[in-house]
């Protein structure tokens, strides 16, 4: 049996405007070579000059990893010779760099439903420019520099991960963070957040083994695949007396198996040195509130929240904080509901948790819709809702279908109840008039009904739900339904009458 250690290199692009070191347009899906200049070209005599919005959205996701920020800052280059990087070298950070020592808590189930708990060290958290994007067909390679030099953040993970779950699901939490600061989009499939994997294995108590590091993993699911398959590789090599080889693999999605690139670089193959045309950065006590007033209620501590202050369940507080605008969508109709006589706080979160899971996702996902954001909907409108049906003023059923016609047509749904006539007819005088005419047009069942002994209690159930289902459709879905039993069960011969005033 093997002990496993994983560490990450989470690289995400920062959502700036522009490069970090470049005034050059940072865009995904531009035409090709549109957005360089001769910084992020690296031609001969230009300049960088580095961009303190990337600095200072690096430094609020080292912040919410807990890590320290260093009072002196500053760059390197890091040299390598690759297509992609004209320059053949990168500028990044490697000495200093703006976040240290942190972490990060995983609570959760992985994708193998097992219990995650675990905090993670975050060895640093480094800003350094994107290369180009390769893109090779056939016997050619075709190069895209749009990338070079977008503001990218390194977050590196100490070797505290034992799974591939484990590993999916910190990328889970990592990108619902940064999207919660709003510094990252998180789409993997358009490479903004990306991740390499190290892994090696080793007998317990012997410490690391041969480190393999795992590239081209671009979503979570594949993080977690290619890491089992490498665990299992390995072991399955030292079991059969082989050494683990140090080096580089990729990840092939087709084959789901890691296939060897290269060798594995040390630090020093990458000659750092000072980036000698970047002055040492030293964060002032303004820089400083800048990073602080950026920080937000974090996912975990908000889900946390959730099950405390609204007795949710863990599972339908973790689904209504994968995105923060549907948390704040969520909080803002809890706040519109509970402010009325009809319900409280709790029962208002209760009721429009169920809205979100089952309606609006459906809606949603039906509509294709790219979230809470597009959905017409306003929290005040769900909350309006909500209530009139805690009030006994609509049923379930017209309740859903006001929803539908609220958020299709942009409506107010008080009027939309007033122009579909839709309100529940609670007056048991009306019920009362409704129950009767089914009767009479269903004498034979009604007949049948009072002829029931106790010993009949199923048959004499399913009959009376036949009867109440016809009172609702006599009232086009308006009548209460608990009324409407009560008026039908007056009306019927004494004999079927139970203890508790039904059959």
């Amino acid at each position: 049996m093997y002990q496993s250690f994983i560490g990450l290199e989470v690289h995400i692009h920062l959502l700036t405007a522009t490069k970090v070191f470049c005034g050059c347009r940072s865009a995904f899906g531009d035409e090709p070579n549109s957005n360089i200049c001769p910084v992020c070209m690296g031609y001969p005599g230009a300049l960088p000059a580095l961009n303190l919005e990337a600095l200072r959205m690096g430094c609020t996701v080292a912040k919410a990893l807990n890590c320290g920020i260093p009072e002196r800052t500053w760059f390197e280059r890091k040299q390598y010779f690759y297509p992609d990087m004209t320059k053949n070298y990168q500028i990044s950070q490697f000495a200093s760099p703006l976040g240290q020592n942190g972490w990060l808590s995983l609570e959760g189930r992985g994708a193998d439903g097992k219990r995650i708990g675990k905090k993670v060290r975050i060895k640093e958290c480094h800003l350094e420019e994107d290369a180009g994007k390769m893109i090779h067909t056939g016997t050619a390679s075709l190069l895209d520099y749009n990338r070079a030099g977008v503001s990218l953040l390194e977050i590196v993970t100490e070797p505290d991960l034992e799974t591939g779950e484990e590993a999916e699901f910190f990328i889970q939490q990592l990108r619902r963070l940064v999207r919660y600061l709003g510094v990252c989009d998180g789409n993997m499939e358009e490479g903004s957040l990306r991740a390499d994997a190290n892994v090696s294995i080793n007998l317990p108590g012997r410490g690391l083994g041969k480190k393999v590091e795992i590239k081209n993993l671009n979503s979570s699911r594949f993080v977690r695949l290619g890491l089992n398959y490498e665990i299992r590789r390995q072991a399955e090599a030292l079991d059969a007396g082989k050494a683990v080889v140090q080096e580089t693999r990729l990840w092939n999605e087709n084959r789901d198996e890691t296939v060897p690139m290269r060798q594995k670089e040390n630090a020093q193959d990458y000659r750092y040195f000072p980036e000698p045309d970047l002055p040492v950065f030293c964060p002032d006590g303004a820089f400083l509130e800048s990073v602080e007033a950026a920080l937000v209620e974090l996912p975990a501590a908000r889900l946390k929240r959730f099950v405390a202050d609204y007795s949710l369940g863990e599972e339908q507080a973790d689904l209504i904080c994968e995105e923060k605008a549907q948390a704040d969508y969520f909080e803002a109709a809890v706040a519109a509901a509970s402010g009325t006589a009809a319900l409280s706080t709790k029962e208002a979160a209760a009721r429009i948790a169920k809205w979100f899971l089952t309606d609006i996702k459906h809606i949603l996902h039906r509509d294709g819709l790219s979230g809470i954001g597009a959905f017409a909907l306003s929290p005040a409108r769900l909350a309006a809702i909500t209530v009139m049906q805690a009030e006994g003023r609509l049923s379930g059923k017209l309740a859903k279908q006001t929803l539908e016609l609220a958020a299709a047509e942009d409506r107010d749904p008080e009027a939309i109840v007033r122009e579909h006539n839709w309100e529940q007819i609670t007056d048991p005088a009306r019920s009362a008039e409704a129950a009767r005419r089914v009767i009479a047009g269903e004498n034979a069942t009604a007949g049948e009904l009072r002829s029931l002994g106790e010993e009949n209690e199923k048959r004499r159930k399913t009959l009376f739900a036949y009867l109440v289902g016809k009172v609702l459709a006599a009232t086009e879905g308006r009548a209460d339904p608990k009324i409407a039993g009560e008026q039908l069960n007056a009306l019927l011969a004494p004999e079927i009458h139970t203890e508790r005033g039904r059959p």
